[in-house]
């Protein structure tokens, strides 16, 4: 007797999202009483975020000790990786305010009223300095302050590696609850269809149709940013460090159609660990940096966070001056390391700092609908972003081997027979 085999969760999420577009079109009272399904879920997402943003980067940041034992490659693997993920951030958040997707979407002017005047509350650079440091991590957790959360987990992680050999039995308790939580993360995720379906049959039962006209601009907005961001940022990195670009993305095209095809940069991780190390990167580094890279050079990751932060706030007309994003984009740039290998992870550190900035949790369960077709472009430019990473930190540690790169081109068809 073969098992009933149901359909994958990307498909259920985009029946949700039509189910719900045409109840909220064709029954708008009805698609308006569904809300409480969608608050239902991101009331589960939010409970998510505090013990798996702690979790991670305490883990992370406690493991990241590891890299004292490989010298100069850990500490230039992370200049690289910051460089490249503010770069990311900075395209995302020009995209976004210059395009501005998200003013073709009218929300509820009562949601926009309300998150308006506290998004408008502003603190002085002295009181926004000391509200971050939290006096209970427990009062921040349960309050949903994500910044407070993340200065105490970066102490606590330091401190964690600090005191070395007798910490790693709590670094190994941290590990377990980071992988029970990225396990929860995938249990709540299965509510994901009846959220989008109610999110988006509340949203066309209020507003009507011309709400999708968003969707179709953050897609072109973000797709666009995100070639820019590969053929000319990364076009430029590969110039400098004397690396054919358009051969090193021959070298790594199976692993980013594995990535985009699956948005799973776990799945085309051994695929690109074989082609970097083929193309002339030493084993060692390929080793270190691609894998590091997958917590802490996430630049599609980064770049759609910023993108879906300020779409949000557009869609429900909060004003958001430049110090505020600055801060938003710090906020991102900490609390998104480390979670690549949960499914929709970003939904999860975008839900977090939607909670901080007080935007509305519902704009974030729009952005599902849609976020598979996003999410296969932001994985495939991670996997794009560190591969060139091994190239530059090999460069820079004067190892690549310019043989290899410059024939590899010959060596591919010996190796796909």
């Amino acid at each position: 007797m073969k098992k009933r085999r149901f359909p994958s969760l990307t498909v259920q999420i985009l029946i949700g999202l039509v189910v719900g577009i045409f109840l909220g079109w064709l029954s708008p009272s009805w698609g308006v009483a569904s809300k409480p399904m969608a608050d239902i879920f991101l009331r589960m997402i939010k409970m998510i975020i505090a013990p798996l943003i702690f979790s991670t980067l305490v883990v992370g940041i406690a493991g990241a000790g590891d890299s004292k034992k490989v010298g100069r490659i850990g500490l230039k693997a992370m200049i690289y990786f910051t460089l490249a993920t503010s770069i990311a951030l900075l395209i995302g958040l020009f995209t976004v305010n210059f395009f501005e997707p998200g003013e073709s979407i009218s929300a509820a002017a009562a949601v926009s009223q309300q998150t308006g005047a506290l998004a408008q509350t502003k603190q002085s650079g002295k009181d926004f300095i000391v509200h971050i440091f939290p006096t209970s991590v427990v009062d921040s957790m349960a309050r949903g302050d994500i910044l407070q959360l993340v200065i105490f987990s970066i102490f606590f992680g330091l401190a964690l590696a600090a005191i070395g050999e007798k910490g790693k039995a709590l670094v190994g308790v941290l590990t377990c609850v980071a992988e029970t939580m990225f396990k929860f993360t995938d249990f709540v995720m299965r509510f994901a269809p009846l959220g989008v379906f109610a999110a988006i049959a509340a949203t066309v039962g209020a507003q009507g149709l011309g709400v999708l006209r968003g969707y179709a601009s953050l897609i072109v907005c973000f797709y666009g940013a995100l070639v820019f961001f590969i053929f000319v940022v990364l076009f430029a990195v590969c110039a400098i460090i004397r690396v054919p670009f358009f051969k090193l993305f021959k070298a790594i095209r199976e692993p980013f159609t594995i990535a985009f095809t699956t948005a799973s940069s776990e799945a085309a991780l051994p695929k690109a660990l074989e082609q970097m190390e083929r193309f002339g990167c030493p084993r060692d580094i390929v080793g270190f940096v691609l894998p590091t890279g997958y917590s802490f050079n996430l630049d599609g990751a980064t770049l759609y966070l910023a993108m879906a932060s300020i779409f949000i706030a557009q869609v429900y007309d909060v004003p958001l001056d430049t110090q505020t994003q600055v801060v938003m984009m710090l906020t991102l740039m900490l609390t998104s390391k480390g979670v690549a290998g949960v499914p929709r992870a970003s939904l999860v550190v975008l839900a977090g700092t939607v909670a901080t900035f007080n935007l509305p949790m519902e704009g974030v369960a729009l952005l599902l609908g849609v976020d598979q077709i996003l999410d296969m472009g932001r994985t495939a430019t991670n996997v794009t972003g560190n591969c060139v990473a091994c190239a530059v930190v090999a460069r820079w540690e004067g190892v690549l081997d310019e043989e290899k790169m410059m024939s590899f081109e010959k060596a591919i068809p010996a190796a796909t027979e």
